[in-house]
Formats: structure tokens, C-alpha cells, sequence
């Protein structure tokens, strides 16, 4: 059900804002934005699957897979140096195997969470979960144990959460004619788990591709779902992670929603929109929002992709694959809270809703590289 019309406001002096905010951007700034030198190449030259920053800390920690001649691979888990680039040490590693290992990021204070999958034949047959607490230990501590079924259920996405216990989960389980997503909360660090909730509401399935974000000052679980096709409105959920109470309103922008994210501090929600290439801004306690085209985009190949959020700045960054400001590759563009744009970080090579992992109080971070998919690139805004 529905609960609020969305109310839509219509961005005024965007530009002129824009001017203004930039100028007050670049005082705090520490170094030129846009791509930076530091590249974290993988330690095996596999290409990478998933990866995240400390955002309080000085290491990130990446998964990769090294494909090898007779179609298994080298697999490995490695922490690497922000600062440098450098590995540090090769956390866990396999030669020669069907399995392979997922960064699903980082949690709470420092927590590294790896997926490890494990195949006999063709398909994942086991999923188990390790923890690096803390993340420069540089080795896997113990066990994440989710309240999943390890062979045949499925952890979709983990919230990009830090600084805080909890974060938020969501996955599906194969259970025939079974197309709901579930969500729950966990203390990664402590493993513990709130209850696991069916998401009622369809446009929610995971064959509708729903992505997920946390709010921890309500211990919401966000979600963002559309039917995805064109011209298809959106719908922002909320779902209580202690009763499992769904609450949704009517969203903005047309087709699926690529990306999303929240500032708990503020509750403010940032989504971004396939068909019409447009961000939207959401008050989660007011449902009302805003929506804004991205600068210089005028077709659905310019669409945002992963949004990131940098609580400290009050600042959202809107990955582009196909850039609307520069002259060729993926831009990444940053806009504040009320919706205004900031300014465009241009000259990277981004795959699609390429993950952004942002260390805030150092207005940094990284992205990965497109074609190889084997290194991470810094950058700063």
C-alpha cells in the first residue's frame, strides 16, 4: 500500500547553487579531484570480486579469481595499503579450484566479511562466511554464521554500513515459486542477527533486481523496486528490522532504480533511475523528494549506476558508466543533500553500478577498473 503521494519539487538555480557550493568544495579539498595515481593492482592478476575501504583505517581488503588453462582458477583473499596501493598480505587463498572468494565489505568498526563459495560439479553447492576483525589483523578471525540455508540460500547484498553495530542484509531463498527478498540485521563483529523478514510486496523480488541500504538511527532496512520496465514508476520501502512493519511510498523516476543509499544522520535517501537518466533525493520520514537529470546526460546510456554516501560532507556520488560531462569514458558525479550538483570527477573507465569506496574524512577513495577488472583505482572530490 502506498501512503504518501510523493511530492515533487522542481529544482530552481540549480546552476547558480552549484557555483557556490563548489567554491566552498574546493577550500576543504586536500588534492585535485578525479582519478588518482595509487592503483591497487591484485596480488595473483585475477580479476576482482568485491572489495571495500576502511573507512577509519588504512587498508581495504579485495577477493579475486585467476582463471587458469583447464577452467578452474586461483582464488585468494588479500588486504591492500590506501595509502600505496601495495598488498599486504594474501588473507586466504586456493589453487587450482572451482571455489572462490566475495569481499561483501566491511561492517561496523573494522570488520572485513568474506564469502567463501564453494562448488563440486558446476554450481555453488556451500556458502561459509569469515570475518577479519580487526581488518588489519590481515587474516581471517572467525566465523559469520547468517540465519541462511549455507547450500541453497543466497546473501544478495550487505548495506555499505560503518561506524555503526548493525548493519543491514537482504538475500532470497530457493524455495520454488519463492521470488521474495529477505531482509535482517546483523552485528557482523558480535554474529549475532535480528529476525529475517519476507519482504511482502512483489516489486521487492529479487527478479526485480531491488537494492538495499540501511538507516541506523531507525533500524530500517531501505529498499528501492520497480518492475523495471520502461517507463515503470518506483517504490521506496522501509522495513522495521525489529517487527518486520513494510512501509513504502511512491518514488520518482521511471525504470529500475540502478543505485541507492542513506545518510542516517539525516535521512536523507539518494536514488538513481535507468529510463531517465535522473537522481532523486527522498526525506524518509517526510516520502517526499525531489528529482534531477544529471548534468549534460540526455539518453538512458548516461544513467547513474552505485550510489555512495559521505555523511561527514553531506555529500551522495552517483557512479556513470558512460559520462555526461567529459569527453569520453565514466564520470562520477557528486551532488550535496538538497539535490544541487557539486561537480564532476571525469577520466575513469567505471563497469556498470560500479561500487564506490569511500574513506570520508579523507574526501577519498576507490573504484574499479574497467576492461580487465583485475585493479582499483584511487580518487579523489
Amino acid at each position: 500500500m502506498r501512503l504518501n503521494k510523493v511530492v515533487v519539487a522542481v529544482m530552481v538555480g540549480v546552476f547558480v547553487s552549484a557555483v557556490s557550493v563548489c567554491a566552498g568544495a574546493q577550500a576543504q579539498r586536500k588534492a585535485p579531484i578525479g582519478p588518482g595515481n595509487v592503483i591497487v593492482h591484485t596480488a595473483l592478476g585475477g580479476f576482482i570480486l568485491g572489495y571495500d575501504i576502511d573507512q577509519t583505517g588504512t587498508e581495504g581488503i579485495l577477493s579475486e579469481a585467476l582463471v587458469l588453462s583447464d577452467g578452474n582458477a586461483d582464488v585468494a583473499a588479500e588486504t591492500f595499503d590506501q595509502k600505496t596501493g601495495k598488498i599486504i598480505k594474501i588473507v586466504t587463498e586456493q589453487k587450482d579450484t572451482k571455489n572462490d572468494f566475495v569481499t561483501l565489505g566491511i561492517s561496523g568498526n573494522s570488520v572485513g566479511l568474506t564469502e567463501f563459495e564453494h562448488v563440486t560439479t558446476l554450481y555453488v553447492d556451500k556458502r561459509l562466511y569469515g570475518v577479519s576483525n580487526p581488518l588489519n589483523s590481515n587474516k581471517i578471525t572467525g566465523k559469520w554464521t547468517p540465519p541462511f540455508k549455507a547450500a541453497t540460500d543466497i546473501i544478495s547484498s550487505v548495506s555499505a554500513t560503518q561506524g555503526v553495530p548493525n548493519t543491514a542484509v537482504m538475500g532470497f531463498k530457493n524455495i520454488v515459486n519463492d521470488f521474495s527478498s529477505y531482509v535482517f540485521s546483523s552485528n557482523v563483529a558480535a554474529n549475532t542477527f535480528g529476525p529475517v523478514f519476507k519482504v511482502s510486496d512483489p516489486v521487492f523480488n529479487f527478479d526485480n533486481s531491488p537494492v538495499l541500504a540501511f538507516n541506523s538511527t531507525t533500524n530500517q532496512a531501505v529498499l528501492g523496486g520497480s518492475n523495471g520496465c520502461f517507463g515503470c514508476t518506483t517504490e521506496i520501502g522501509m522495513v522495521d528490522l525489529t517487527t518486520g512493519k513494510l512501509t513504502e511510498f511512491e518514488g520518482l523516476g521511471f525504470g529500475f532504480i540502478n543505485g541507492i543509499a542513506v545518510d542516517s544522520a539525516t535521512g536523507i535517501a539518494c536514488t538513481t533511475t535507468e529510463d531517465d537518466f535522473s537522481v532523486e533525493f527522498y526525506d524518509l520520514a517526510k516520502q517526499t523528494g525531489i528529482i534531477v537529470v544529471l548534468p549534460g546526460a540526455n539518453n538512458q546510456a548516461q544513467s547513474g549506476g552505485a550510489v555512495a554516501v559521505d555523511p561527514i560532507h553531506k555529500l551522495f556520488l552517483i557512479g556513470q558508466e558512460f559520462t555526461s560531462t567529459g569527453f569520453s569514458g565514466s564520470s562520477i558525479q557528486v551532488f550535496d543533500e538538497q539535490g544541487n550538483f557539486v561537480e564532476s570527477l571525469n577520466g575513469f573507465n567505471l563497469p556498470v553500478s560500479a561500487y564506490m569506496a569511500l574513506h570520508p574524512s579523507e574526501r577519498a577513495g576507490y573504484v574499479l577498473v574497467t576492461p580487465e577488472l583485475t585493479s582499483l583505482q584511487s580518487f579523489t572530490y
